[in-house]
C-alpha cells in the first residue's frame, strides 16, 4: 500500500498509509487524542474524522476545545437531530435543508399543519431522547442515480431536487444518524451522544420558500446551540437584553417613527424621531464644515446613462429602483397605453452619491492647487433590499448617508487617510463610542489597476493607520475591485459589532466619468477619489444609538429633554414660566399640567425616556425652585430656577460646542 506524508501544525510530518482517516491519525498520535477528537482540518478544509486521506496533506486534529470547529459540528448535528425528531413524531413531514447559522441552525419542513409552541417542546424532548441514545453517525459517497432513486423511493422530493442541483463531479455524500438518513456535505460528529443535551433551545417557527419559489410554502424551525449549558444561558440572557433594547419597541414607546406596508423599508418619522435625526444631522454638518468639507446636494433621480457610464447599471441594477418617464406627456394624459415609447427615458433613484459628486467636480477646470477637494452630502438614496432582509430602521430601502468624497492626488492619499481617522475618532468619541476597530481590506483576486499602484495605495493606508497610532485587523482580498479600503467597527453596550464608517480609495470612477485636474506640469491628470462615511446611514446609526443607550439617549440628543410637571393646579403658571425659561436657553422643554398624580406622570414620562422631569408643587412656587428627578434615579434634588436652567443648558449643548 502506498504511503502519504501528513504535516502537522508544528511543522512535523509523519508517514501513513494512503486512505488513512483523521480518526486513525488522531489515535496514532495518542489514545487520549483519539477519544477527544471530533474533526480535522485537511489542506485548509474542515473534514469529518471518517473521511479517507488519499494524498500528502497538512492536517490539524480538533477537539471540543476548538470553539470554531466544535460549534460548526454541534450546530450541524443539532439540525439533523431536530429533523430526525420531527420525522419521528410526524412521519409524513418532508425535510428540505438545514444549514448552520451564526448562533445555531434552521431546518425547513413541508408540513400542511402549522407547528405550534407546544410542538416545539415535544420536538425538544424527542431530540434529547435521540442524543441520549448515542446513535452512531456514518457516511457514504453514492453516485447520482443511486441517490436519486433512494429519495424517490422514500418520498423525499426536495432531496431529489437537491441531488439534481449538485454540480457534476462533486461528491454526493449520504449521512446516517442512527437509522435516520440525510443528504449532507458534512462533516459531523461520530455519535449523537457527543451533543450537549442541555445546551440547545428551539427558538421559533417562521415561513419560508423552496429556493425562493413562492408556490412552495415551507415552515422553518430555528434553534440555537452551544458547547455547554453556561454558554446557552449567556446567549439567552443576551437575547433578553437585546429585546429590551430593540429600537423598534423603543421607537413605539418613545413615539419616534413607524413603518407600514404601503412604503416597505421606508421610515415615517414622527416629531420626536425627526428631532433626533435633525439634531444629529446638524452636529455632523458642523463637524464637516470644521473638517474642510464643502456641502453639496445632488439629484435623486438620474438618467440611466450616468449609471451605465459609472458601471453601476451593469453591476448594481438589481438593487436600483427604476423610473420610466415619458417626455412627451403634457401632464394631463397619464394613460400608460398612450405613452410614446420612443420618448420614454429610463431613470433610476440613486443608490449612492459618488457618480453625482464626480459631476459636480467636473464643472469647471480644476488645478492641483484645488486639491484635496473635500465634498460632502446628506444624500437621500434608495436601494431595493429583499423584503426578508428589512429590519426596522437598521435595514431599509430609503435612507440618507453622511456621504463624502475627497478628490486628491496620489501622494495626498496617506495624509487624507490619517486626517480622516483622527476626524472619525473624534466624532465617535463625542457620540459616546470611545473605542473602534479598523479592518484593512486589501486587493481582491479580481481587480483593476497595476500592481505598482496597488502596492503604493495599500502602503499609504497602512502608513496612515500607523501614523495616528491605531491598530488594525488585516482582511486580505476583501478590498473593492478598484482599490483597498478601511472599515470602522463600533462595539455596543452588549457586545454587538456594527460596521459604520468607511474609507475607500478609488481611481476607477474618476477614470470612467472623465474627471481630471491640471497638474504642475501643465498636463491633465486623473484624481483619486476617496469615498468616506462616518455614520453610514442616519437611519441605521440612530437605530444603533437607541439600542446602545436603551432609549436613554444623551441629553443633547434626547428628543424630549425636560418635562415640567405640576403637582397642584395652583402651580400651573409657574410651570409655564419654567418651561419658557428653559426654551429661551435652548432646552427642549414641555409642560404637563394634566390633573393626574405626580407619580403617574413620572412613570409615563420615564417610559418615554424623558431624561429630566421637573416636579413643581406649592413649595416650589413659593421658593421659586424646582425638584429635579433624573431618568432611572429614585433620588431627587431641589434647585433654584436659575441653577436648573444653567445645568440643563450645559447638558443640552452638543459636545462639539462645549
Amino acid at each position: 500500500m502506498s504511503q502519504i506524508s501528513l504535516t502537522f501544525p508544528d511543522g512535523n510530518a509523519r508517514e501513513f498509509a494512503a486512505g488513512v482517516t483523521p480518526a486513525e491519525v488522531a489515535s496514532a498520535i495518542s489514545t487520549s487524542l483519539g477519544k477527544k477528537a471530533i474533526s480535522a482540518t485537511v489542506n485548509g478544509e474542515h473534514w469529518d474524522l471518517a473521511w479517507p486521506i488519499a494524498a500528502d496533506a497538512t492536517i490539524a486534529i480538533h477537539t471540543m476545545k476548538d470553539e470554531e470547529q466544535a460549534l460548526e459540528l454541534i450546530r450541524h448535528d443539532f439540525a439533523h437531530v431536530m429533523a430526525r425528531a420531527v420525522q419521528a413524531i410526524w412521519p409524513d413531514v418532508k425535510v428540505t435543508i438545514g444549514p448552520v447559522t451564526e448562533h445555531g441552525w434552521f431546518y425547513d419542513f413541508d408540513r400542511p399543519e402549522p407547528f405550534t409552541p407546544e410542538d416545539l417542546g415535544q420536538i425538544e424532548a424527542k431530540m434529547k431522547e435521540i442524543i441520549n441514545a448515542r446513535d452512531a453517525v456514518r457516511t457514504e459517497i453514492w453516485d447520482r442515480d443511486r441517490a436519486r432513486a433512494f429519495y424517490e423511493e422514500n418520498g423525499e422530493p426536495y432531496k431529489v431536487d437537491l441531488v439534481d442541483r449538485i454540480p457534476e463531479g462533486a461528491d454526493i455524500r449520504m449521512y446516517w444518524h442512527g437509522d435516520w438518513q440525510d443528504l449532507c456535505r458534512g462533516p459531523h460528529l461520530q455519535h449523537t451522544g457527543q451533543l450537549p443535551a442541555d445546551a440547545f433551545k428551539l427558538m421559533g417557527v417562521s415561513g419560508s420558500h423552496w429556493f425562493g419559489d413562492t408556490s412552495k410554502n415551507l415552515q422553518r424551525i430555528t434553534g440555537v446551540g452551544f458547547r455547554n449549558r453556561d454558554d446557552l444561558k449567556a446567549h439567552m440572557t443576551f437575547l433578553e437584553e437585546a429585546e429590551k433594547r430593540d429600537h423598534r419597541r423603543l421607537g413605539r414607546e418613545m413615539d419616534l417613527f413607524h413603518m407600514q406596508e404601503e412604503a416597505p423599508g421606508q421610515v415615517f418619522w414622527h416629531p420626536n424621531g425627526w428631532t433626533i435625526y435633525t439634531t444629529l444631522q446638524d452636529y455632523m454638518r458642523r463637524k464637516q464644515r470644521a473638517g474642510g468639507y464643502h456641502e453639496v446636494n445632488t439629484p435623486q433621480v438620474v438618467d440611466r446613462k450616468l449609471w451605465e457610464a459609472s458601471g453601476h447599471w451593469e453591476k448594481y441594477q438589481h438593487h436600483m429602483f427604476i423610473v420610466e418617464v415619458d417626455e412627451s406627456r403634457d401632464g394631463e394624459n397619464d394613460d400608460a397605453s398612450a405613452r410614446n415609447k420612443e420618448q420614454t427615458r429610463i431613470n433610476a433613484l440613486k443608490p449612492m452619491n459618488c457618480p453625482c459628486h464626480v459631476q459636480v467636480f467636473n464643472q469647471g477646470l480644476k488645478s492641483y492647487r484645488d486639491l484635496p477637494l473635500r465634498m460632502a452630502e446628506f444624500g437621500s438614496c434608495a436601494r431595493f433590499e429583499p423584503s426578508g432582509a428589512l429590519h426596522g430602521i437598521m435595514r431599509v430601502r430609503g435612507f440618507t448617508q453622511d456621504d463624502g468624497h475627497i478628490f486628491c492626488t496620489e501622494d495626498q492619499i496617506q495624509d487624507e487617510c490619517a486626517k480622516f481617522i483622527d476626524y472619525l475618532a473624534n466624532i465617535y468619541e463625542e457620540l459616546g463610542f470611545e473605542k473602534f476597530e479598523i479592518a484593512f481590506a486589501t486587493r481582491p483576486e479580481k481587480r483593476v489597476g497595476s500592481e505598482e499602484s496597488w502596492d503604493y495605495v495599500e502602503g499609504a493606508l497602512e502608513n496612515a493607520i500607523k501614523a495616528v497610532g491605531r491598530d488594525y485587523r488585516l482582511e486580505e482580498g476583501d478590498g473593492a475591485f478598484y482599490g483597498p479600503k478601511l472599515d470602522f467597527y463600533l462595539t455596543d453596550a452588549i457586545g454587538r459589532v456594527w460596521q459604520c464608517g468607511t474609507f475607500q480609495v478609488d481611481p476607477n470612477l474618476p477614470e470612467r466619468l472623465g474627471a481630471s485636474y491640471v497638474a504642475a506640469d501643465g498636463e491633465k491628470h486623473r484624481p483619486f477619489m476617496l469615498h468616506r462615511a462616518c455614520l453610514g446611514s442616519f437611519e441605521r446609526f440612530i437605530g444603533i444609538l437607541i439600542e446602545e443607550h436603551s432609549g436613554k439617549l444623551p441629553f443633547w440628543l434626547a428628543p424630549r429633554q425636560v418635562v415640567v410637571a405640576s403637582i397642584v393646579s395652583d402651580a400651573d403658571a409657574y410651570v409655564e414660566e419654567v418651561v419658557a425659561a428653559l426654551r429661551a436657553a435652548g432646552v427642549r422643554a414641555e409642560a404637563d399640567l394634566r390633573n393626574e398624580k405626580i407619580n403617574y406622570k413620572v412613570r409615563e414620562h420615564s417610559v418615554g425616556k424623558v431624561p429630566a422631569i421637573l416636579a413643581i408643587g406649592q413649595r416650589e412656587v413659593d421658593e421659586r425652585t424646582v425638584t429635579l428627578r433624573r431618568l432611572g434615579e429614585k433620588a431627587t434634588s431641589t434647585l433654584s430656577l436659575d441653577d436648573v436652567v444653567e445645568t440643563l443648558f450645559a447638558e443640552a449643548t452638543p459636545p462639539d460646542l462645549r
